[in-house]
């Protein structure tokens, strides 16, 4: 049997910039889809599931993750052929790119930076090797393979001693307990005011919304359980993070799963998540908490989730309050359990229920994993 098609586990660089991708949404759709698909197979996610997720063919996300895993982050940009052939070598090319990736002091140059134009000058008198090239087909140059101006940003690399054992051991109950496997996380904060977003207009007629400046609402956030074997979503919003509220949403992920075997619930070490009221409970109920290392919370499989609630409720919204946000956030949430599952999802469901009953020989009383109202 053919081994399920993954991605390879992600450099902390690379699951943050993915994240950010998913989470602002400010990018090419070319962009925002494929990162959606690296990050929710990094989350333990099956193709099937992210096709249904992306609304791609299956095919489509298998060779994205595919060329992820041969060339990195340059698969979100494909590189697709047409026009006249290129008048510069790939070797002319390849030191073009290494050329304008490289410090200008590096070079023995006076500058922090290089413009087009001081670029284009330097390549041209390089002891040793000239590129003739001129600015505009410089600017072509660097656009296609991926080189932008852009402004230097900081990272954080994790400095969690337990990095890699904690990343083997989220993968390994995503792989062998996929149904009894669950990731929380907080999602905000929600506050309330005109936000922009995106969505079909007249051309030139752009859909407004208006402004606003005394904003006494106060924040929400909203506490996201997601159901990995079952491809669920749900939560409630809350004025504020803490351990009581943490606890409240691990006991409906508890309840969700009430026959008492075990089960795992993937969380960042948030002070709210790791306090000793939660260790005791867990330990008490057969709950067994898996932190993701600290600055590594892309590997929470409901990061991928929160993009499009992002999305769809968020943006290009304007509601008056929090519990008209809230009724909409839900409804959304009722939405997308009826709608993204697949097939095979609800077979493997049907199978398990039917088992419990037949076991236990108790009678099923409904779908526990209802999103709140």
């Amino acid at each position: 049997m053919a081994e399920p098609v993954k991605v390879r586990r992600l450099t902390d660089q690379e699951g943050q910039r993915l994240q950010q991708i998913v989470r602002r949404g400010s990018t090419s759709t070319v962009r925002y889809r494929r990162a959606m698909m690296i990050l929710a197979s990094a989350g333990g996610n099956r193709v099937p599931v992210i096709a249904q997720l992306i609304q791609a063919d299956e095919d489509t996300v298998r060779d994205v993750i595919h060329r992820f895993n041969e060339i990195g982050l340059a698969c979100l940009d494909p590189q697709w052929a047409g026009g006249r052939p290129r008048l510069l070598s790939p070797d002319d090319e390849d030191f073009v790119i290494q050329t304008a990736t490289t410090r200008p002091r590096t070079l023995d140059q006076p500058f922090t930076r290089w413009s087009i134009r001081e670029l284009a000058a330097y390549l041209r008198k390089v002891h040793g090797r000239v590129i003739r090239i001129g600015r505009e087909a410089l600017r072509m140059l660097l656009a296609r393979r991926g080189v932008t101006f852009q402004r230097t940003k900081t990272w954080k690399e994790s400095t969690d001693p337990a990095r890699d054992a904690k990343l083997d051991r989220i993968e390994h109950v995503l792989e062998h307990f996929p149904d009894r496997t669950f990731a929380f996380d907080e999602f905000g904060p929600l506050g309330i005011r005109p936000t922009a977003g995106s969505c079909w207009a007249q051309r030139s007629r752009p859909d407004r919304l208006p402004a606003t400046y005394h904003r006494a609402h106060g924040v929400t956030y909203f506490h996201g359980c997601y159901s990995v074997g079952d491809d669920t979503l749900w939560g409630v919003n809350r004025r504020r993070k803490g351990t009581a509220n943490t606890l409240t949403a691990l006991k409906s992920i508890r309840a969700a799963r009430p026959d008492g075997a075990p089960i795992y619930i993937i969380l960042d070490n948030l002070s709210a998540h790791t306090g000793n009221k939660i260790r005791r409970w867990a330990k008490k109920n057969k709950v067994e908490l898996c932190f993701t290392p600290t600055n590594a919370s892309w590997a929470n499989p409901i990061e991928a989730h929160f993009g499009p609630l992002r999305q769809f409720t968020l943006a290009n919204s304007h509601h008056p309050n929090h519990t008209v946000q809230t009724r909409e956030l839900h409804r959304y949430l009722r939405w997308r359990n009826t709608h993204a599952r697949h097939p095979d999802v609800l077979a493997a469901q049907r199978r398990e229920r039917s088992r419990i009953r037949s076991e236990k020989g108790i009678r099923w009383g409904g779908r526990p994993l209802a999103p709140a109202a």
